[in-house]
């Protein structure tokens, strides 16, 4: 099986590729902790306006909203939950967020409005309430960040498009992670079938809670697809168990709930030639910063009364909106 640990950093060439079975003592990867990824942020954003994060009850909307906190934006003190007659606060950085159930949100997101007009909200729900959501934002002309994944996508896009709304929508929100894929698409695209007769493996590790396989290595399988490589997608390893993460993939103890990592590895027909592409993500930092800076970029763009209405995380990086 495939192995997500890299070459140990005493090697001064690649070793010959771990085909089957784990690999011995080679160093686990080396992830910065969201702490540490706090500490390296950059300053506060130089515009400050009312965020709404719906979900903070979830691991990811929790990291957004303390993102949001730290940025110094203001974190509008609601958000949603899919249950109903649920009374509960959380606190966020010095805001007390009250949580609604389902039935709840239009009526509380109009008042939203009347207070916080320039208001930006940020979903990270559940796949089964995304095109819902959708609609009541689309319906109530609130400008909104789509994190959520799953869903039906072109009823997503189709709402946005028929009300002229602003969304921004992207599955991947970790802008590094959207600048390697959009490197892999333009490869494809100037060199077709360079990696023609390839073989092609992949193995991705997630959090046990995540039961779809990852979008991110689909979007970069399909660049493989076009520089020449047939690959079923059947046939991507999808590690979900605690200990084989720890074991095999070598993913730190304290990231086993929140981690994403992928390899891709590629060998020639004759076994002589092999390529590695490997990315490894440690906690929800990346995301909830990207997050961040993505409803910044919309914000201006819904100032500005752009005339473009949908946006994805390239738009973001092409206006320069890189840590």
């Amino acid at each position: 099986m495939l192995s997500l640990r890299p070459p140990h950093p005493t090697f001064s060439r690649p070793t010959r590729w771990p085909r089957r079975g784990r690999l011995s003592a080679a160093a686990a990867p080396q992830c910065a902790s969201a702490a540490a990824a706090a500490d390296t942020a950059a300053p506060p954003a130089s515009v400050s306006f009312p965020i709404l994060v719906n979900g903070c009850t979830g691991n990811m909307g929790l990291s957004v909203a303390e993102a949001a906190a730290s940025r110094g934006l203001h974190l509008v003190p609601v958000s949603f939950s899919s249950r109903e007659k649920l009374d509960r606060t959380i606190q966020i950085g010095q805001t007390d967020v009250r949580i609604y159930g389902p039935s709840a949100r239009e009526d509380v997101l109009s008042s939203v409005i009347d207070e916080f007009p320039d208001v930006i909200v940020v979903d990270y729900t559940t796949p089964d309430s995304m095109n819902f959501n959708a609609d009541l934002y689309c319906k109530l002309g609130l400008p909104f960040v789509m994190g959520t994944t799953g869903g039906d996508k072109q009823l997503l896009y189709k709402s946005v498009q028929d009300s002229k709304n602003y969304a921004l929508i992207s599955p991947q929100m970790g802008k590094q992670v959207v600048a390697f894929v959009a490197a892999m698409k333009i490869m494809s695209e100037q060199f077709p079938g360079a990696f023609s007769g390839y073989n092609l493996e992949v193995l991705e590790s997630h959090q046990a809670g995540k039961r779809d396989t990852s979008g991110t290595a689909k979007d970069v399988i399909a660049c493989f697809e076009k520089l020449g490589v047939s690959y079923d997608m059947n046939r991507i390893v999808k590690i979900r168990d605690p200990e084989q993460q720890l074991d095999m993939v070598g993913v730190p103890e304290e990231h086993i709930e929140g981690h994403a990592f992928h390899l891709y590895h590629l060998t020639s027909p004759d076994d002589s030639v092999s390529f590695e592409f490997q990315h490894n993500v440690c906690g929800r930092s990346i995301y909830a910063e990207g997050t961040i800076d993505a409803a910044t970029f919309l914000h201006r763009k819904v100032q500005s009364k752009d005339s473009k209405r949908i946006y994805d995380m390239d738009d973001v990086l092409r206006e320069g909106y890189m840590r």
